[in-house]
């Protein structure tokens, strides 16, 4: 495991969203050959795959989790996005639908996290 300077948030940060929540997996779309779609990297996509059966509030899409994004708007922003990665709730107190997962991460991390994505357009 990479050891990270105090200083180096931001690719703390990359190295959380990309090799350990894998946030790219859902929210980036992928190219022909599979690969992700640099060109929209976290801009979100539709799902490539579905439950078998019905599951409560399974989410066609993955939303676009760069700054530029409706989702930090209509949630009020980085501290938002943070809180949300600590607690697992929305603003609105709920959780995000499947198949997103439920992140209850440490202050420090979701911080590093939404560090990370603050520099995405």
């Amino acid at each position: 495991m990479p050891v990270w300077a105090a200083d180096d948030q931001v690719n703390y940060g990359k190295y959380l969203a990309e090799e350990v929540a894998k946030c790219a997996d859902c929210h980036t779309p992928s190219v022909a050959d599979g690969k992700l779609d640099q060109s929209k990297y976290m801009k979100g996509k539709v799902m490539e795959v579905q439950p078998i059966e019905t599951i409560e509030h399974w989410h066609k899409t993955a939303p676009d989790i760069t700054p530029s994004g409706r989702l930090w708007t209509r949630w009020g922003g980085a501290e938002a996005m943070k809180k949300y990665l600590m607690t697992g709730l929305t603003p609105s107190g709920r959780p995000a639908g499947p198949p997103m997962p439920t992140y209850k991460l440490k202050e420090a991390d979701a911080a590093a996290i939404v560090a990370f994505l603050q520099t995405l357009k």
